[in-house]
């Protein structure tokens, strides 16, 4: 008999656990109360309905005007009364859980020569809607029966700071925001008046930004007189990239220079340049630009001019290798074994490193004097330091932006055609070249729009190499950059990808 009991003791425990772990979602609720009066007489008013978008439930105003909803989920509400012979009333607000928000409606009386226009039916984007870019197009429609000319109103509130920005549109039921914040709600409401009426606003409509962004491009733009790294994506829904600066995000401060990002896609890391203490160190940081972490130390990047410097990721991303006068160094990404692996046999400067991604032992260099001039760019053995693939020398003017094939069988580079040498290191027709490996004719120029006067500049290859990406920019003194990219088999068309940008790196 014990037996059974036990077993049947056994069951019953079994069940209450099962039980205890099916879990109910909590419903958080709060309440809206207020008053409805005349706006010019200040007359409690009865019998005003009063509802809810997002609809919850519908009340009256009492003898005394005033009117409560109970139990209502916590959210942002437009409340609206309405009241025979008044113009409708429009109130924001947010319940917020265990409180009541306060609500007051002042009605003004219809005007039956003038009727107010009608509230703003709010288009795009749609409620609710998620992952949306950083920059958004609001759309809306109204209209006024008495043809009034309308103007309007965008409120658009962050739901994290609860910061509010509020822009005068004016006639038009259209208007885009930039620079949104990642994975972030947002809540917005238009507001139309004619003139004559008081205004009339929209229900309020929701929305969240995308978590992050899926860029493959980072650059550098100048902000608050520094160097700053954004990364960006091409406009895939017009197909031809033709709208540019497309899901733009900065990555850096504005407060420091930071510039030629490098992309990791195995370390999930981007490597780039700073100005610290006087030198130039590498750094690297999450693609959202966070854990921000110094690579090099006592041994900075050093040469002919600053922004002229490059390095590079290498050994399948485990290090990095970069110039310092005469020598290559590499080093580990996470600052150790700092190593010299490379010195030019007649002194020239290294300014400019880059790797095939199947061959370690070999690198590209770019070579030139203290002046920039002088260039030579070539491949070498890092096991012998011999030369063995001379692809540009014995040219006047100035060189550089090389990249190499992942099978290190082509070489990207730019050259300025005038063949200018000056003091102050200006370029006048810099031109992108490609150079084959094995190949009879040593220097083929690459087609692309630029003009004379303009200069085309930090060329790239695609992460697939059917295609390159640069910067273009006019010859003269503080003229603003801009980044293209040419697919070869898309008839060489130039597409702008982003403005007032430069330095770009496509992985």
């Amino acid at each position: 008999m014990n037996k059974y009991k036990y077993f049947i003791y056994a069951i019953i425990l079994i069940l209450v656990v099962s039980c205890s772990e099916d879990t109910i979602d909590v419903v958080r609720v709060g309440g809206i109360s207020g008053k409805v009066v005349d706006k010019v007489t200040g007359e409690r008013l009865v019998g005003a309905k009063i509802t809810t978008n997002p609809a919850s439930t519908t009340v009256f105003s009492d003898s005394l005007g005033n009117f409560k909803m109970d139990e209502i989920t916590v959210d942002d509400y437009s409340v609206q009364a309405d009241l025979a012979g008044y113009a409708t009333g429009f109130e924001s607000t947010a319940v917020i859980e265990g409180n009541v928000a306060q609500v007051s409606f002042e009605l003004t009386v219809a005007n039956t020569e003038n009727l107010p226009p009608k509230a703003p039916t709010l288009v795009s984007p749609e409620d609710g809607t998620e992952e949306l870019p950083l920059e958004v197009t609001f759309t809306w429609e109204s209209s006024d029966p008495n043809g009034d000319e309308l103007t309007y109103t965008l409120d658009l509130r962050n739901g994290t700071t609860d910061e509010m920005e509020i822009y005068e549109v004016g006639q038009d039921t259209t208007f885009t925001v930039s620079n949104l914040q990642l994975a972030t709600k947002y809540f917005w409401q238009v507001t139309v008046t004619d003139g004559t009426n008081d205004p009339v606003s929209s229900i309020i409509s929701e929305f969240k930004t995308l978590t992050f962004p899926d860029n493959p491009f980072i650059f550098v733009k100048k902000n608050n007189d520094n160097l700053v790294i954004y990364s960006g994506a091409e406009n895939i829904d017009t197909g031809s990239g033709q709208e540019p600066d497309f899901n733009v995000l900065q990555l850096t401060s504005e407060n420091v220079n930071s510039f030629k990002p490098r992309k990791s896609n195995i370390l999930n890391r981007i490597a780039f340049l700073r100005n610290s203490g006087g030198a130039t160190q590498i750094y690297t940081m999450n693609f959202d630009g966070t854990d921000v972490t110094r690579v090099t130390g006592q041994r900075p990047l050093a040469g002919f001019r600053t922004e002229q410097l490059g390095f590079t990721w290498a050994q399948n991303d485990s290090k990095l290798y970069y110039p310092h006068f005469d020598k290559l160094y590499s080093i580990n990404p996470d600052g150790t074994d700092n190593r010299l692996i490379y010195t030019t046999s007649d002194g020239s400067f290294i300014s400019e490193v880059a790797v095939p991604e199947f061959d370690d032992d070999l690198v590209l260099l770019k070579t030139n004097n203290s002046s920039g001039y002088d260039v030579r760019i070539y491949t070498a053995r890092l096991s012998t330091e011999e030369e063995e693939t001379v692809i540009l020398e014995n040219v006047d003017g100035a060189a550089g932006g090389i990249d190499i094939s992942a099978n290190a069988d082509k070489v990207l580079y730019t050259w300025d055609i005038s063949e200018s040498e000056n003091s102050a290191y200006k370029i006048f027709d810099s031109r992108i070249f490609i150079y084959t490996i094995g190949s009879a004719d040593p220097r083929v120029q690459l087609e692309t729009d630029v003009l004379p006067g303009e200069n085309d500049l930090n060329v790239r290859f695609s992460p697939s190499e059917g295609g390159v990406i640069f910067t273009r920019v006019k010859n003269n003194t503080n003229a603003i950059p801009d980044i293209y990219s040419i697919i070869f088999d898309d008839n060489l068309n130039d597409v702008l990808l982003f403005t007032n940008s430069f330095m770009p790196d496509w992985e």
